[in-house]
């Protein structure tokens, strides 16, 4: 077996990889893609292992999360994030939703897909995919999307379960099987980098699959994937299919097999796993498994399980492990998907020892408890400690060290404000405080309506709060201020002081507020969600809402005041649902029939 001490970007085979240009990835000769990704396998003296393609669809599959709706600046830092974390393709989105989906994916097919920052040992920039249904209308508009990126895909599927072709799309398995090969061939007219996957793979008959899988082959598709849509096979079941579609479908040798299994059983890891000990070589993953419903496979824990038993998987990733935790927290904050704090790899007690017992066998040996050491993942006990004395080269080598090497002038000026503001009330800023206020500098588009002047509020123990807010409409060039009684507290005055600014009845759906780091002068995170809702009550307490809307906005806000926290945050998601209107009426808005519920892979 591979001694643990390999090292992948040492070895000879790796070297002639690395050198060959990815350009010729893109070849129009289709044996020539074929041959590049069988490169990715080298040998060792004792035993064979492939190249592991992570695909990352964090910014497709993920963003369906429920109240998960990303900005498409937001959408870029990530995309950015995950390019130097050494994915090797970016699922960026669904093109035909909407104009604004096109132009997100777009942009990271521009600015993302060229990047080498962080991948210099990779040799080649990051896949940049789009996800199609099978028509061409579809297709066309994917690829326009993706193809300025050097390298690009297009994701084309359709269902082959009986349950889907008989209700959903009502049609019988042989029009399923042309609209499949006809799909394949179209996009083959336009990239050679052709994935197509079976949707609800884990519930379609075997012997019809392969006969799918047998025509899209055929018609040219390089990548097949095998997704567990529902979370319903077991890892044995799941890793039995892959291993039957392999065998039995004929071709199975000139493409890629891929997982794409959701945890609504919590198994989405173990049938991933499953699915590589039995030949797929490319898994489908998001960030901290956000997703539909239960959400997706999550990236961290497959890749550090291989990381982990380097002798046991047949296979060995590119990824730079220590980037784990830095994107789990991005992606957190910036989707507003809270962590759960024993979340395996990167929660908060991932690598926290409370028992004596376990203390005590720590610091004797951290083996005795520790199967991860904290720093593979990127997490360091020692901080380098900023305050207002810190200076501006300081502050921007900081930034370095933390990932942001490519921020722009403007944008390191404008943190340095936040953190020079923030030195004068908070004497020691950690790491975890920048991130925070870099997260708030992404959340905040240079475009937004409203932003938050100042706030006052008086509130007791038994008397009713009152709050008075003064907003800029930048739409208007014009201040605004009003003020509102909060029966519930300070908070829900500011924000019905808010709402009668903005003259919206809103309906708040989900409030939270934590600390970003330790202490009493600790900054205040609030993330909440807003609906727009009509009803009888006052500041946005609803008791009984007949018709909630459907459209459901996030908002973020730091401060040392969760007061004022929770302000930010509220203007912010206000500000997301005033584009998102402009959006629907310039055509840039995701089309209603999608009912928000894009897709389900």
């Amino acid at each position: 077996m591979l001694s643990k001490s390999f090292n992948f970007y040492s070895s000879s085979i790796t070297k002639q990889l690395i050198r060959l240009p990815f350009k010729k990835l893109t070849t129009v000769n289709r044996s020539t893609i074929f041959l590049s990704l069988k490169q990715c396998r080298y040998i060792s003296h004792e035993v064979p292992k492939d190249k592991l393609i992570v695909f990352d669809t964090t910014l497709r599959d993920g963003e369906q999360s429920p109240g998960v709706t990303l900005k498409t600046e937001e959408k870029l830092e990530i995309a950015r994030q995950l390019s130097s974390l050494g994915v090797d393709v970016i699922e960026a989105g669904f093109p035909i939703a909407s104009q604004g989906d096109f132009e997100a994916v777009a942009r990271i097919a521009k600015e993302v897909g060229p990047l080498m920052t962080g991948r210099e040992k990779i040799g080649k920039p990051v896949i940049i995919a789009g996800l199609s249904r099978a028509a061409e209308k579809d297709i066309k508009r994917c690829f326009e999307a993706v193809s300025h990126a050097p390298l690009h895909r297009i994701h084309t599927f359709l269902a082959t379960s009986d349950i889907h072709l008989k209700y959903k799309l009502k049609f019988d398995r042989e029009e399923c099987r042309r609209r499949a090969a006809a799909a394949v061939a179209y996009a083959r007219t336009l990239c050679d980098d052709v994935e197509f996957s079976s949707e609800d793979s884990g519930r379609s008959d075997m012997d019809f699959l392969c006969r799918v899988l047998e025509d899209v082959i055929e018609a040219g598709a390089t990548t097949l994937n095998i997704p567990d849509t529902v979370g319903y096979n077991n890892p044995e079941e799941y890793g039995r299919l892959i291993k039957y579609l392999i065998k039995n479908t004929r071709g199975s040798d000139k493409v890629i097999w891929s997982t794409h299994c959701h945890d609504d059983l919590g198994l989405a890891t173990a049938n991933t796993l499953s699915g590589i000990l039995n030949g797929a070589r490319q898994i489908e993953v998001s960030i901290n498994g956000i997703g539909e419903r239960a959400g997706n496979t999550p990236f961290e824990e497959v890749v550090m399980n291989i990381h982990t038993h380097p002798d046991y998987y047949p296979v060995y990733h590119t990824i730079n492990t220590q980037q784990i935790y830095r994107t789990s927290h991005i992606v957190s904050s910036l989707s507003g998907m809270i962590i759960q704090p024993n979340k395996a790899i990167v929660g908060a007690n991932a690598f926290l020892h409370e028992s004596g017992i376990h203390q005590d066998g720590v610091l004797k040996n951290k083996l005795t408890y520790e199967i991860i050491r904290p720093e593979d993942v990127g997490v360091f006990n020692v901080n380098l400690v900023l305050g207002k004395l810190s200076g501006r080269n300081a502050f921007r080598a900081r930034l370095e060290e933390l990932g942001y090497s490519n921020m722009s002038e403007d944008d390191v000026n404008t943190a340095f404000e936040s953190f020079k503001a923030l030195a004068d009330t908070k004497k020691r800023i950690t790491d975890h405080d920048i991130l925070a206020l870099l997260s708030d500098q992404v959340s905040s588009s240079k475009s937004q309506r409203f932003e938050l002047q100042s706030i006052q509020v008086v509130s007791g123990t038994h008397d009713m709060s009152t709050a008075t807010v003064k907003l800029k409409d930048n739409s208007h060039n014009k201040e605004l201020i009003d003020a509102a009684i909060g029966p519930s507290g300070p908070i829900m005055a500011v924000f019905g002081a808010i709402q009668r600014l903005v003259q919206r009845k809103i309906r708040l759906l989900n409030y939270e507020v934590r600390a970003v780091s330790e202490g009493m002068d600790a900054l205040g995170k609030v993330s909440l969600r807003i609906t727009e809702d009509i009803d009888d009550s006052e500041n946005g307490e609803v008791k009984d809402s007949k018709k909630p809307s459907n459209a459901v906005y996030l908002g973020n806000g730091t401060d040392l005041d969760v007061v004022t926290a929770s302000a930010k945050a509220y203007v912010n998601a206000i500000n997301r649902m005033f584009e998102e209107e402009i959006n629907a009426q310039t055509g840039r808005g995701r089309v209603l029939s999608f009912n928000r519920r894009i897709v389900d892979i």
